[in-house]
């Protein structure tokens, strides 16, 4: 099922973001994961990441294919364009469409490791609303985009960073899911802003449930985002504990959910590291919200 076709139900839209596993061993231990998910009727779709130019194509073909094939979940394959040329790029996606794949995130992808900016490459596109509109022209598929309610590092004003994503949704992009962020009221001010723009299509919340005080350091540093003071404080102050920091993590993500589904936002979107627990609990807490 097309993810754009999911938004037109009537209610809200709960999908799991996981990263393609290293070994043999980690692959059986997600696609395990996923069936439980499954067995639980949640989520709504599974999306699998790219490994910045490639470096994990195999195994996420591999897996977005048996999460679609095997255990009939809808599965969303991330693409980006570090690393490609536009007809390696038409090759990899032909592999999806041909497994049964109809949803792409489309993205510009982050610099390689050990590099600090992005490079286009030769004969390969470097916004990813370029790579939206190469999908919109050569394939019927679904096209997702990302968008940053605190705005991307790497945007110069919040306007243009806004503009990109309008961009992207004139490329074909046909909904858009955002970065991280624990205040929801960035969201919100986004939205409206998106809106008054002219951006339609449903616009997604990204969350990430804290399991770690020093990872999701990392992760904020990188991305741009920002933890409440109160928030931090109060994980700072466990962060020897990884059961309280979860139980922390656990607390703000549902009440962030919460409100952001009372405040009219089509789902959510979970960062789940590969780490569904924290996730689960999430949906559990919020199951009475799903009527679909």
């Amino acid at each position: 099922m097309r993810i754009s076709q999911m938004h037109g139900l009537g209610a809200p839209v709960f999908s799991f973001e996981f990263f393609p596993p290293k070994t043999p061993e980690a692959v059986e231990e997600l696609v395990s994961t996923v069936a439980e998910l499954r067995d639980m009727h949640t989520p709504d779709f599974v999306s699998v990441t790219y490994g910045a130019g490639g470096s994990t194509r195999e195994t996420t073909l591999a897996t977005i294919a048996r999460i679609q094939n095997e255990l009939k979940i809808t599965a969303m394959a991330h693409l980006t364009c570090v690393g490609h040329t536009a007809a390696e790029l038409k090759t990899i996606v032909q592999q999806l469409v041909d497994a049964g794949v109809e949803n792409i995130l489309a993205l510009r992808g982050d610099p390689p490791k050990g590099e600090t900016e992005f490079t286009r490459t030769s004969g390969g596109f470097g916004y990813a609303s370029e790579l939206v509109g190469f999908l919109q022209q050569n394939f019927d598929v679904c096209i997702g985009g990302a968008c940053y309610p605190e705005c991307h590092p790497e945007s110069k004003t919040r306007a243009d960073d806004l503009d990109y994503a309008r961009q992207k949704v004139a490329a074909g992009a046909s909904h858009l899911t955002t970065q991280l962020f624990f205040e929801n009221r960035d969201y919100f001010e986004y939205v409206e802003r998106a809106r008054k723009m002219g951006i339609e299509v449903p616009i997604v919340p990204g969350i990430m449930p804290i399991t770690n005080v020093k990872q999701i350091q990392r992760f904020t540093k990188m991305c741009g985002a920002q933890i409440p003071e109160a928030l931090l404080g109060r994980l700072e102050r466990v962060a020897d504990d990884p059961g309280a920091v979860m139980a922390i993590g656990i607390e703000h993500a549902i009440l962030q959910c919460r409100d952001l589904i009372a405040g009219g936002a089509p789902g959510v979107h979970f960062y789940t590291l590969n780490k569904s627990y924290a996730t689960r609990s999430i949906l559990a807490a919020l199951r009475g919200l799903r009527t679909r």
